[in-house]
């Protein structure tokens, strides 16, 4: 039973991509609003991944996916995403973000290929005032993360991810949800949540 949801799961979450790469970046559409001011160092820490719209890279995790976000000797952010896979083993990357927008300090260029100057692809559109969850989109709204700093929220902290994607410019139920241990366990649209 267990490896038929895990199967239709995964054919969910990629059919979702596969149809996500089908929806283009509205070229008419607003800039994306970093939030006015990150503190990064409340940022740092590790966080859980609560949604997502689904990227080719990040197919293999099942369930625990995490990031976290530490201060290298450079200056920058050592990045360090983990999660466990399909057949319940661990999967983890390393890469660097830097700082790409000082006035805001929200939007990032992050790479897990080693260049040297990566272009912009991580704003932070929204965060809680007390860092507990957080929103990040790409500019051209084609990928996206709900962070929190624990794996469970409740019904209220729901509402107010759906409302800051909406406020993104972002279809919420172009986001799946993430399973966690302790945390939400199904993969569905965050739109249903």
């Amino acid at each position: 039973m267990n490896s038929i949801r895990f199967g239709l799961a995964a054919c969910t979450v990629a059919a979702t991509a596969g149809a996500l790469a089908l929806v283009p970046a509205s070229a008419g559409a607003e800039p994306v609003t970093p939030v006015p001011q990150l503190q990064v160092e409340r940022y740092l820490g590790t966080w859980q991944q609560l949604a997502a719209i689904p990227q080719p890279f990040n197919l293999v995790c099942a369930r625990d996916t995490r990031a976290n976000y530490t201060l290298n000797p450079a200056g920058d952010i050592t990045v360090r995403n983990s999660c466990t896979t399909w057949s319940g083993g661990p999967n983890e990357i390393t890469g660097v973000a830097k700082v790409k927008d000082t006035a805001t300090n929200a939007q990032l260029g992050v790479s897990f290929r080693g260049e040297a100057d990566p272009r912009t692809n991580y704003v932070v559109t929204a965060v809680d005032p007390d860092y507990s969850w957080a929103l990040v989109v790409n500019p051209e709204r084609t990928s996206g993360f709900v962070l929190s700093r624990t794996a469970a929220v409740d019904a209220e902290r729901w509402a107010e991810i759906r409302d800051a994607v909406a406020a993104a410019g972002v279809d919420s139920c172009l986001f799946l949800t993430s399973p966690n241990t302790g945390g939400y366990e199904e993969i569905v649209p965050l739109c249903t949540v």
